[in-house]
């Protein structure tokens, strides 16, 4: 439950950065243009929280695997995606302005990491849970949403056509929508199970 408002606070604010700030255009300003200037602090808490509900994730979802195919492989690439992820927020607070020369590199690394990683670890995390008899009828379509995000991504690193912003929103928002999905469905079983 902890895991599915984590990220029900991190869609709220991001949706009230979007609403609230009229200075960016959403459709070509990529959300992390939203951590500088009003409500920037706002977007970079939840950023670390929803990076906190992806390591909350990873851990259930290990845990309580009975795939055949379960490893710590998976995990391993959440908590790093999460870690990249506290990089973006806590890199863009203060290196901006002491030291502005590191301030991209750093914030590239860390997005192209959480981006890389988040989207190889819903591949493989789809893939155990496709091995795992609780998970069988719903284990098919995570697995093509997890393949959706990552053809998406790809296309929005190689393809600069289409607006940054909204290109890049799009990959996050099929990222969340995977995540809420299957921490809706790993809570829904632990209610289910006998205590």
């Amino acid at each position: 439950m902890a895991t599915l408002v984590a990220l029900a606070l991190f869609v709220a604010t991001a949706l009230w950065t979007q609403w609230a700030r009229d200075d960016l255009d959403w459709v070509q300003a990529t959300l992390s243009l939203y951590l500088h200037g009003p409500w920037g602090l706002a977007l970079r808490t939840a950023y670390c929280v929803l990076a906190l509900a992806i390591m909350l994730l990873a851990v259930s979802l290990h845990a309580n695997s009975r795939s055949p195919r379960r490893s710590a492989a998976a995990p391993l690439l959440f908590w790093v995606a999460a870690l990249g992820l506290m990089g973006v927020a806590i890199g863009d607070s203060w290196l901006p302005e002491r030291a502005p020369l590191l301030a991209p590199l750093v914030h590239g690394l860390s997005a192209n990491t959480a981006f890389l990683c988040v989207s190889v670890a819903m591949l493989l995390q789809s893939w155990y849970l496709r091995a795992d008899p609780r998970w069988r009828t719903w284990a098919g379509p995570a697995w093509w949403w997890a393949w959706l995000c990552f053809v998406l991504l790809w296309l929005h690193v190689l393809w600069r056509g289409p607006p940054r912003g909204a290109g890049q929103k799009l990959v996050i928002a099929v990222v969340v929508v995977w995540l809420v999905s299957v921490a809706w469905q790993l809570w829904r079983q632990a209610r289910r199970e006998p205590r």
